[in-house]
């Protein structure tokens, strides 16, 4: 099997698995309706396991364009590599997002709530955002290459590393997810969002490309910034590229940060509400 391939192979049962479990929770009359955060949290974590399962001895199983491009910030990766890896990733999460759209077919027509069929292929925020939601894609990326490179820093049982990489989604999902519903891999997001957008979902309504900037920006820059990080600190290789990174990271946190504090001053007073207090 050549790199293309199982890149596609992959980031397809990523989708197949983790968009799948997002569908059993959400769409009408499903027997897994209502089955919580917590469930789906763990279906994306056994997605990436099997995922890595399946092609990690091929080519190692990158399935997010945020690894990629992290991996190769650092040296770990040839650049010649990453548009062929990406464009892989982008086609097999498509795949995956068309072959959930037949797993539950019967469903969509059940289902009357167009952002929840949105939400078994992209992600959007609990509270939008976008600056915010963008720092919050940053830093779920930003843990998950460093993790990544923690993992690889370590030595286990043969077969195993794949477990724990999976562990590691679920970890992020329950601790980070909450905001946007993590993304934290550019393909994973707008692959299936493409899918959404031409497949005929009966009252699909909008695929929300207005928001899909922030799942695919944010988790590329946070998984450059990971690695980056993670070559500096722990290994003392600081870089150029570290330190400009940096710069950049520290300004969009500053931003978004004064964002949020302007909104909070600028919200309305309830004033009965303070007399009471």
């Amino acid at each position: 099997m050549s790199e293309f391939l199982a890149e596609v192979i992959g980031t397809m049962i990523l989708i197949i698995f983790g968009g799948g479990v997002v569908a059993s929770n959400v769409l009408n009359k499903s027997k897994g309706e209502g089955g919580g955060w917590v469930l789906i949290t763990l279906g994306w974590g056994l997605a990436v396991a099997l995922a890595v399962f399946a092609v990690g001895s091929v080519s190692g199983a990158h399935i997010n364009p945020a690894v990629t491009l992290g991996f190769a910030s650092i040296g770990d990766f040839p650049w010649e590599k990453v548009p062929m890896y990406i464009s892989a990733q982008i086609i097999g999460a498509f795949i995956g997002g068309i072959i959930v759209f037949f797993a539950y077919l019967p469903h969509w027509r059940e289902t009357s709530e167009a952002g929840l069929k949105l939400a078994v292929f992209s992600t959007d925020p609990a509270v939008r955002s976008p600056l915010s939601n963008f720092v919050t894609e940053l830093i779920g990326t930003f843990v998950l290459v460093m993790g990544l490179l923690f993992i690889g820093a370590n030595e286990f049982t043969e077969g195993l590393n794949p477990l724990v990489v999976g562990l590691l989604i679920v970890a992020i999902g329950m601790s980070l997810g909450g905001p946007t519903g993590y993304a934290i891999n550019p393909a994973r997001d707008l692959g299936p969002r493409i899918a959404h957008a031409l497949l005929p979902i009966p009252g699909k309504g909008s695929s929300d490309w207005g928001y899909a900037w922030v799942p695919v920006l944010g988790p590329a820059l946070g998984g450059i910034y990971g690695a980056l990080f993670y070559a500096a600190i722990f290994t003392g290789e600081y870089s150029g590229a570290f330190w400009a990174v940096s710069a950049i990271v520290a300004v969009v946190l500053i931003a978004a940060a004064g964002t949020e504090l302007k909104k909070a001053n600028e919200a309305p007073v309830d004033h009965k509400a303070s007399q009471l207090l």
